[in-house]
């Protein structure tokens, strides 16, 4: 177990942004995990996990604790299960699924970060989600101080979130499992209109599976949600702002703020997210709101690609991305009467 003082942290992020750790430990095993979270929380330590960094906003003075790496590695495939260890490469574990024919989640390829992140987040992307997959978590109970096994239903999944994001100082995930399916080589039924458009397929038809990773991959590329170095559209933590979900009440209000804003003709958009519950696009919300692509003109700004993603430019600091996100949720806020909330963890800051 490798373990650093006064560590940066900013090359740790996507975003490649904040402070140093006090302490910093890399653990290679699930043993090493447990090992370093128990000695933090005996000595009273704040504790932060990191896996892959893509969904973190650490502020510029650091993290006054113990930050620990994930770096556990193992990818197991019997018959159609899988397991992975929490600090398996997310983008390369979809590769090896598609690889070997089983379906569930090659729609999620080019998503950057951990396995172990994904069940917190409840990760999905393009019509698919890690809850469908997801059968069981192994994790380390800080509570009890005692490994556990949590099953689908106790994880209690919902739209980008879990029992795991709800209670975030309980548990750290060790490995996650999943049961996929083998349908001969094609993609599990696609259902994303825009993923369905472009494969010229209909909603609900499969595709070889390989096809669909790749086609998944180009339109994140496209949108700057696959990361590239020389790319500072990428230099993010990909979506900023999680979609709306609105009762009946709130979404005829919305409505009819957008009709008083941009014209009687005007929808916006509208996805079913249960009984009485509508889904809407915070990229349309932000677009809407006068926050186009490229928008702001200092080091944090819009993305080139995608509305939805904030970006450093290279120089940014904590607080020149935070200062662009207020500013993005008060422009949307005033327009149509929305609060957007963030999708990244946010580390000794907030907005």
């Amino acid at each position: 177990m490798q373990e650093l003082h006064d560590a940066p942290l900013a090359p740790l992020t996507t975003f490649r942004l904040g402070g140093p750790a006090t302490r910093l430990v890399t653990a290679t095993t699930d043993d090493e995990v447990t090992a370093a979270v128990r000695e933090a929380d005996a000595a009273g330590t704040p504790l932060l996990v990191i896996g892959g960094g893509s969904n973190l906003v650490i502020g510029d003075k650091g993290f006054d604790g113990t930050a620990l790496v994930v770096a556990t590695k193992g990818v197991t495939l019997d018959g159609t299960g899988l397991e992975l260890a929490a600090g398996e490469v997310w983008t390369d574990a979809v590769a090896a699924c598609v690889e070997a024919g089983l379906a569930g989640i090659e729609c999620l390829a080019g998503i950057p970060g951990s396995a172990g992140a994904t069940p917190i987040q409840n990760v999905g992307a393009y019509g698919q989600e890690v809850a469908s997959t997801i059968t069981e978590v192994v994790a380390y109970d800080r509570r009890s101080g005692e490994t556990v096994t949590l099953s689908n239903e106790l994880c209690a999944f919902s739209y980008r979130h879990s029992r795991f994001k709800a209670d975030p100082e309980r548990y750290v995930v060790l490995r996650v499992r999943f049961r996929l399916e083998d349908a001969d080589g094609m993609s599990g039924p696609v259902r994303y209109a825009e993923t369905a458009r472009v494969l010229g397929v209909a909603p609900g038809e499969r595709v070889p599976l390989a096809t669909a990773r790749d086609t998944v991959l180009k339109l994140r590329a496209g949108k700057g949600m696959v990361l590239d170095p020389e790319d500072h559209d990428t230099w993010s933590a990909g979506s900023f702002f999680t979609n709306p979900i609105l009762d009946d009440e709130t979404f005829a209000a919305f409505r009819t703020r957008v009709r008083e804003r941009l014209g009687d003709g005007v929808e916006p958009p509208a996805y079913p997210a249960g009984d009485g519950l509508t889904k809407t696009s915070a990229a349309w919300l932000i677009d809407k709101a006068g926050f186009t692509k490229g928008y702001g003109s200092g080091p944090a700004r819009i993305s080139t690609k995608h509305t939805l993603a904030l970006t450093n430019r290279g120089d940014a600091t904590t607080e020149d991305l935070l200062a662009l996100a207020r500013e993005v949720v008060a422009g949307v806020r005033d327009a149509f009467g929305i609060t957007l909330v963030n999708e990244p963890v946010m580390v000794g800051v907030g907005l």
